[in-house]
């Protein structure tokens, strides 16, 4: 079991569909989560349907709708690591790997779960998957904790082959449902659900396995 996770993604609502009830999960079995999260993901097209914020105040939204998808899955810890929206690309690689490096010096996790670099669809994912890869390759070997990416791009599963980690988390979709929800200006929930309800065995079916490709370092 692990003992402590820490997650890195760029935006909130990157936790929700991946990973949400694998955390769940593990925070059930005792495991203690640290999610740091690079952006309030401030420069996202989407702010609610109808309109629930502009570019102003859409940081402020997203960062409460953050805290209220950890306290869904039960995070214990979320950092707000303060870089700037669609930018990680362009951000000073030596700055980026120290602040990983410090966090990761700090919490000391057996496990981290991030985005595939080159696998996973928007640039702010994997600069920032890229980044994590790039600091735990830098550590000793003995010291390198586990690090699973989740990878979405089309056609991953030919490149990657099959997921390492499948994990079942059925008994936690309350708690995944709660953090999608959460994030309400992002995603329209009621339309994803369509004319089924969340406990009908195709919405089920649909969000109860995540999957997770193990880095394999050199």
């Amino acid at each position: 079991m692990e003992n402590h996770i820490l997650m890195v993604f760029p935006h909130p609502d990157d936790e929700s569909f991946g990973a949400s009830g694998t955390l769940a999960k593990r925070i059930h079995e005792g495991a203690k989560v640290t999610y740091a999260c690079l952006t309030l993901g401030e420069m996202a097209r989407n702010m609610g349907k109808p309109l629930m914020a502009n570019r102003i105040t859409l940081p402020e939204l997203r960062r409460r709708e953050l805290a209220e998808s950890a306290r869904s899955i039960g995070i214990q810890d979320v950092r707000l690591m303060g870089l700037h929206d669609k930018t990680i690309e362009f951000e000073d690689q030596n700055m980026l790997d120290d602040m990983l490096r410090d966090l990761i010096d700090e919490v000391k996790p057996s496990l981290i779960i991030t985005f595939y670099p080159g696998y996973s669809v928007h640039p702010d994912h994997d600069a920032t998957g890229a980044a994590v890869i790039r600091t735990v390759s830098a550590m000793p070997k003995e010291q390198r904790p586990v690090v699973n990416c989740v990878a979405f791009s089309k056609g991953c599963e030919k490149i990657l082959g099959k997921p390492d980690v499948l994990v079942d988390v059925r008994d936690f979709l309350p708690n995944k449902y709660g953090s999608i929800r959460a994030h309400s200006s992002q995603f329209r929930w009621k339309d994803m659900l369509g004319s089924y309800s969340e406990n009908d065995e195709q919405i089920k079916s649909r969000f109860s396995t995540e999957r997770f490709w193990t880095y394999h370092f050199e």
